[in-house]
C-alpha cells in the first residue's frame, strides 16, 4: 500500500537562516489518517514530526493495510525523513523507504554536500546534483502546508526522486467544505499543475501544516482523510 501521495517540490526564498523562522514552522506535531482506494477502506497511516538534534528533524510516514487485500497480505509502509529549515523548506538530509506487500521495495537517499545518492532496493545506485532546497517525496505534505501558510497561491520546487531532481508545482484551485473524521472544514484545494496526475490536497493553512484530505489517482486511487491531529 503506497500512502505517500504528494510528490511535488517547492523553491521558496532560502537566503534566510532557519533560525530565523523558527516560530513559523512546526516543531512537533502527530496526524492520523484512514486510507481509502476507490472510495473503500483500505488502512491508516500516521505523520509524526520531531526534533532529531542538531538542527535537524526527523519526519516519518508509517501506514498499515487494514482491511480487504491489503490487510490479507499485510501490507506495510515505512518512510523516515531526515531534513533541516532552510527558511521555510524542510531541505533533505536523507529518506528511507521500506515497503512490505507481496513484494518488497526499499529506498535510501542521503545528501552529502551539493550531491543527492540514491540506493534501490539494496543494489541499484544513483546519484545525481542536490541543488538547494530540495526535498523529496515524503515531506511534500509538509512542505506545501507551510507554504500555503505564508500565504503562497502556487509553488514550484525541486524534488529529489528515484535517479534525478523532478521539478513540480502546484497551484490553489479553489475553496471547497470538506467532511472528514477529524470535522468540517472551509479547505484550500491545492492541484499538481505541471503534470495531469489527477492530484489534489485540502488545506486548511492556518491550522493544520499537513492535509485534512488529499486525493490521487496516480498509484491506485488512493484518498487520505484526517481524523486527528495533535502538536503545533
Amino acid at each position: 500500500m503506497k500512502t505517500t501521495l504528494l510528490r511535488a517540490g517547492l523553491g521558496l526564498a532560502l537566503a534566510l537562516p532557519a533560525a530565523a523562522f523558527a516560530a513559523d514552522v512546526p516543531q512537533s506535531f502527530t496526524a492520523t489518517y484512514n486510507v481509502l482506494q476507490g472510495g473503500s477502506p483500505l488502512g491508516n497511516a500516521t505523520l509524526t514530526l520531531k526534533p532529531a538534534g542538531n538542527g535537524q528533524f526527523e519526519y516519518t510516514n508509517t501506514s498499515k493495510g487494514t482491511a480487504g487485500l491489503a490487510a490479507a497480505l499485510g501490507a506495510n509502509s515505512s518512510e523516515v525523513s531526515r531534513f533541516a529549515w532552510a527558511g521555510k523548506v524542510p531541505q533533505a538530509v536523507s529518506y528511507k523507504l521500506d515497503q512490505q506487500t507481496f513484494k518488497s521495495k526499499t529506498r535510501v537517499l542521503t545528501v552529502a554536500g551539493n550531491t543527492a545518492t540514491v540506493v534501490d532496493n539494496g543494489s541499484k545506485t544513483y546519484t545525481y546534483a542536490a541543488p538547494a532546497g530540495m526535498v523529496e517525496r515524503n515531506t511534500l505534505p509538509l512542505a506545501l502546508g507551510v507554504a500555503l501558510s505564508g500565504g503562497a497561491k502556487e509553488a514550484t520546487f525541486p524534488v529529489g526522486v528515484k535517479q534525478s531532481v523532478e521539478t513540480q508545482s502546484f497551484k490553489v484551485a479553489a475553496n471547497e467544505k470538506v467532511t472528514v473524521p477529524a470535522g468540517t472544514f472551509q479547505a484550500t484545494r491545492v492541484d499538481r499543475t505541471d503534470q495531469d496526475r489527477g492530484f489534489s490536497a485540502w488545506y486548511v493553512p492556518a491550522k493544520y501544516p499537513v492535509p485534512v484530505k488529499l486525493a490521487q489517482k496516480d498509484g491506485g486511487d488512493l484518498t487520505l482523510e484526517l481524523v486527528k491531529f495533535e502538536g503545533k
